[in-house]
């Protein structure tokens, strides 16, 4: 089999999509002939966009034993509808949550609806799926193929050398505080300035819950005061705009929340698996967001690779990559009563010891386990 694949999400820009991505064609040189049309940062995005169908048409007269192209997302699989000279191959791409409910009329009545038009439409949860079928791209069309995560061992250090890390490196006193993290960009579905509103307050004294991820800057932060509201949440969603991130700020200013929150900011991958290996629970407490939705839970699995407990909204597509009981516990979104109740309780809860969670998800959701789905996916289009 030869394939091209054609993604504007790629490293080096970080993100679980950009992951997903660089896994997916990496592993599947194993299986097939790969080419690629990949967004690197080497030029504007408007230009990749702009020269993406002749790049396209140039690769396919090349490598003529090319049989399908995959694009990596909804976005531009959309683009690809406008393109010709090509349609004689199969098409397929991967739908990820977002690109499937993103809340503009003219995106979900006229074009979303020609998704048809592809041979192969791959969701990557059962929740992405069903929003698709809802927006009436045909069933019969929809695989569903969970994302993977990284598999390797994760370095871990004591519990005293992570509280001196955190001292030292990040001014964070975190001794004999049981630690929560919770890990992500500042968008209002994630659910932290919720949680830190909602269930912060609720929570016993000694926990201290850890926010890791991007600090959003000033003139983000202008750009959304500045547009008009009807723009604010789709170019927000559009771009990953941090809606959150005042509200948080907010927060963390307040007298009743000082001493129980801290803003790391963007860590090294080393220092969060250190913070991870012995965290009391890490918390992934998304909100219902209409036009929206967690298409996965990819930082879950991270988590659950570290062997830490897993709390997270049964919410979008998170629910296919934390089974209850098995490598976390599943929580309805929104409800800060049962969510206080159950991290005041930890000890009571039935989850299995760390290897076990580690093994659990090393087994499920391997990156060579979704790209060996893939391929047997693709082979039953291209025959």
């Amino acid at each position: 089999m030869e394939i091209l694949f054609v993604t504007h999400k790629y490293p080096p820009v970080i993100g679980g999509m950009e992951k997903q991505s660089f896994e997916l064609i990496s592993g599947m040189k194993k299986h097939a002939k790969v080419h690629t049309i990949v967004y690197e940062g080497k030029e504007s995005r408007i230009i990749f966009f702009r020269l993406l169908h002749r790049r396209i048409r140039q690769i396919c007269r090349e490598h003529p034993g090319i049989s399908l192209i995959h694009f990596n997302d909804g976005l531009i699989a959309a683009f690809s509808l406008i393109h010709y000279g090509y349609r004689h191959l199969k098409r397929s791409v991967t739908l990820h949550g977002l690109d499937v409910v993103y809340p503009n009329m003219i995106y979900q009545q006229l074009i979303l609806p020609k998704f048809n038009r592809f041979d192969q439409i791959i969701a990557v949860s059962s929740a992405t799926a069903t929003a698709c079928t809802l927006r009436g791209i045909m069933r019969d069309k929809i695989s569903v193929i969970n994302n993977g995560v990284d598999t390797q061992t994760r370095p871990q250090l004591l519990r005293t050398e992570v509280d001196l890390l955190l001292q030292k490196k990040y001014e964070a006193d975190s001794k004999n505080r049981r630690i929560l993290v919770a890990m992500g960009r500042p968008v209002k579905r994630k659910g932290f300035s919720w949680f830190i509103t909602n269930v912060v307050p609720l929570l016993h004294e000694d926990f201290l819950l850890l926010l890791i991820g991007p600090v959003s800057t000033s003139n983000t932060l202008k750009l959304l005061g500045i547009l008009p509201a009807f723009l604010t949440k789709p170019i927000a969603l559009l771009f990953g705009l941090p809606e959150d991130e005042h509200a948080i700020n907010q927060l963390l200013d307040s007298p009743h929340i000082a001493g129980k929150v801290i803003r790391l900011g963007r860590l090294p991958g080393a220092d969060i698996n250190h913070i991870l290996g012995i965290a009391d629970a890490f918390v992934m407490p998304n909100i219902e967001v209409a036009g929206d939705m967690e298409g996965f839970g990819l930082v879950c699995l991270e988590a659950a690779m570290c062997g830490t407990r897993v709390i997270a909204a049964a919410s979008g597509g998170i629910p296919d990559a934390i089974q209850q009981a098995k490598n976390g516990q599943l929580l309805p979104p929104g409800n800060s009563i049962l969510w206080a109740n159950t991290i005041n309780n930890l000890a009571e809860i039935d989850l299995p010891a760390a290897a076990a969670i580690i093994d659990y998800t090393t087994r499920q959701y391997s990156w060579e386990k979704m790209t060996e789905k893939y391929y047997q996916e693709f082979m039953k289009i291209t025959g």
